[in-house]
């Protein structure tokens, strides 16, 4: 597999099951286990993993420089 392949599959399999979690969380904690929270919860991860998605390949380059500098010994 080319690197820049797997950087894009990479990136999905974090963000995947990290949007799953986030929006679970945040339904159960706003709305519990009421009436529909299924469809509810689908509806709140469809919109939040191609967001994540997204906005992963902005985030992860910033916080690799930012690593970078901080761990530079002088």
């Amino acid at each position: 597999m080319k690197k820049e392949h797997f950087k894009y599959l990479n990136t999905l399999f974090v963000v995947i099951p990290m949007t799953l979690i986030m929006a679970f969380v945040g339904l159960m904690r706003n709305y519990g286990f009421g009436e529909d929270w299924f469809f509810k919860f689908l509806k709140a991860w469809s919109v939040m993993l191609p967001v994540s998605y997204l906005s992963a390949f902005i985030i992860i380059p910033i916080a690799r420089k930012l690593a970078e500098k901080v761990t530079v010994k002088p």
